[in-house]
């Protein structure tokens, strides 16, 4: 009886396996295309006639309910359709159906756009005269670039949604639909194919792109207000999309961010003042003591003397220079290396090392010695720091003992 059983349940589940096998291969269980239907090939066709020859009624249809694909009257001016061992020809076994038709989800009228002397069936069919069915086509239906051509503006042809979509319920592009577009968009955006102005205007951006206070530095962390919606108004009230940039717990994980570069926060922030909110207890601690990093903490972040490496920060520091100025002005009026990394006694070893070893093997003749704007004169500051300098005082006492 077990063995019955068995015998039984292998047989249901190696059905079920065919089963999920067809459908794999044919994308839908029971679906059919024309080429299921007929022998066809737009190619070949070419050679003989034009579009017009085969789809006769597309001249004259104002809408895409119209049936424009050949019957067997238009094929029969061509084709022995009366000669039964010709059948084969163009039929596959003894499949005697219709071809399928698409229901389309636009408004479309042939009539009108063939009437335009500029417009001919592959200025929106592209590519049928190179492949054998319409599917096979990379633009057999015209995609929203194409139909951009024109609908680009109400001066050409309108370019409203409703003028050609039956429904704008969801009318999202494919790759909108993507759980992470939101994260990505920027990059799709930023594509030299890109076609976002086609259903965007240039104030679209502006819906979650805008700050309540224009990006200034009055948007504090104290006194925080998302990017909002210049025209999403409450009761006169402006509305923040908080999820539409930021999450709500976004404060305890933009570290994340920061270090992965996902996010190029001076968009919007001014680094300089914004992060200091947090990242300060006013002590005047360069290392931001309070809110400093976990690597800051370490004993042997910053070590001091000759052959000591520098610490932790010196190999963070070349590693990745970045993130040291996402946070330390590495340049500019506060350049925070050069608070240490300076020598302006002229004495070897008492600061920290900056070059490697060996640096002047191959660059005995550098600039120094004949120009006093040398960048080597902004760390080394003593007084005989000059070209022509005292010869083994200071900075020329390196080499010249």
């Amino acid at each position: 009886m077990k063995i019955k059983y068995f015998y039984a349940a292998f047989g249901i589940l190696l059905i079920s396996f065919l089963t999920i096998a067809a459908i794999g291969a044919n994308g839908n269980e029971g679906e059919k295309s024309n080429k299921d239907i007929i022998k066809f090939s737009h190619a070949v066709h070419k050679e003989v006639t034009d579009c017009a020859g085969c789809h006769t009624k597309a001249s004259e249809s104002t809408s895409l309910k119209d049936r424009l694909v050949p019957d067997k009257a238009v094929c029969a001016t061509c084709h022995d359709v009366n000669d039964d061992k010709q059948c084969s020809t163009c039929h596959i076994g003894d499949v005697y159906e219709p071809l399928m038709v698409k229901k389309s989800e636009l408004f479309f009228n042939h009539k009108f756009h063939l009437g335009n002397p500029n417009v001919t069936c592959e200025s929106c069919h592209k590519g049928l005269s190179d492949v054998a069915y319409s599917a096979e086509a990379k633009d057999a239906h015209p995609s929203m670039a194409t139909c951009n051509t024109c609908h680009s503006s109400q001066a050409v042809a309108s370019n409203e949604c409703k003028t050609c979509h039956i429904s704008t319920v969801n009318l999202l592009p494919q790759d909108h639909k993507s759980v992470s577009f939101l994260k990505t968009h920027k990059f799709k955006s930023s594509e030299a194919k890109a076609d976002c102005q086609m259903c965007h205007d240039n104030s679209f951006c502006e819906t979650c792109h805008a700050a309540t206070t224009m990006i200034d530095e009055t948007n504090t962390a104290r006194n925080f207000v998302t990017p909002y919606s210049p025209h999403n108004f409450v009761d006169n009230t402006k509305q923040q999309n908080i999820s539409r940039v930021h999450e709500l717990n976004f404060r305890f994980t933009h570290g994340i961010d920061l270090k992965g570069k996902t996010s190029e926060c001076q968009t919007c922030h001014q680094t300089e003042t914004f992060c200091g909110e947090c990242h300060t207890s006013g002590s005047g601690d360069y290392s931001l003591e309070g809110n400093a990093p976990q690597s800051h903490r370490m004993p042997n972040f910053t070590t001091l003397g000759v052959g000591s490496g520098g610490g932790e920060h010196a190999i963070q520091a070349r590693r990745d220079i970045e993130r040291c100025a996402s946070c330390h002005d590495v340049q500019g009026a506060d350049a925070n290396c050069i608070l240490c990394h300076v020598d302006n006694d002229g004495i070897k070893g008492t600061n920290p090392k900056t070059h490697k070893a060996g640096f002047l093997s191959n660059s005995e003749d550098g600039d120094w010695h004949t120009d006093s704007n040398s960048v080597c004169y902004s760390c080394h500051t003593d007084a005989t720091a000059r070209p022509g300098g005292v010869r083994g005082v200071g900075f020329c006492g390196y080499c010249h003992k």
